[in-house]
């Protein structure tokens, strides 16, 4: 899962960025509107942080545009305004949740967390397909209540493809949502997770089926159907 923060306390992002990312997530940010605009309007995420008092366009105005493009792109405001009427502005044009500063951060992950469950279509914080297992919250799948020995862009992986099971993923999707601005990883490193991912996940009986040319898509669970 990709996340983008827009906000100008560098302190602050910082903070949030290395919580998030020992959290498993992806993590890029941006320190003025135009930046973000520019980032959502080429890029993908799964969610976005967005502080209303940023620099050159304000965070309203950013949301606004995000919105005018159809993205459905889940978005938590973070601001310094606490007051009703700021809430209901940003919730009117938008945003998804809301937090006032200075928040929790064990609260902003819980947050992110439900989110990002939301954005991808589920409700539950396990993911079940077969006998495999996912837990989104501590990020540990597992098969037949034996957790799996997974790295962190396993992980990452396995959760694109549990929530688009049955759908096909293309490589570029999953750089999009696997990486962050400035990783470089290759066509053929993505091929490299998918069949580690794939040989750990065998014993389950869950399948990864490779679309040639295209990409990967998890097959349905067939003892669910």
């Amino acid at each position: 899962m990709r996340i983008l923060i827009a906000e100008d306390d560098s302190i602050l992002t910082d903070g949030l960025t290395r919580s998030l990312r020992q959290n498993g997530y992806a993590v890029d940010a941006v320190s003025d509107g135009v930046a973000a605009d520019s980032a959502l309007s080429s890029q993908e995420f799964d969610l976005l942080i967005l502080d209303l008092g940023l620099p050159r366009m304000p965070g309203i105005e950013v949301l606004t545009r995000l919105r005018a493009r159809n993205s459905h792109l889940p978005v938590l405001i973070l601001t310094a305004a606490d007051s009703v009427e700021e809430r209901v502005r940003g919730l009117d044009r938008g945003a998804d949740d809301y937090m006032a500063k200075p928040f929790s951060l064990s609260e902003l992950e819980a947050r992110v967390r439900a989110l990002t469950r939301r954005g991808a279509g589920g409700g539950g914080t396990i993911l079940k397909h077969g006998r495999l297992e996912f837990d989104q919250t501590g990020r540990v799948a597992s098969v037949d209540q034996h957790a799996l020995e997974l790295s962190a862009r396993e992980v990452s992986l396995l959760e694109i493809l549990l929530t688009r099971t049955g759908r096909m993923v293309s490589k570029s999707q999953i750089v999009d949502h696997l990486c962050e601005w400035g990783d470089e990883v290759s066509s053929n490193a993505i091929e490299v997770y998918v069949h580690r991912l794939r040989k750990k996940l065998e014993p389950s009986g869950v399948k990864i089926a490779t679309v040639r040319g295209l990409g990967y898509c998890l097959e349905r669970d067939s003892t669910s159907a």
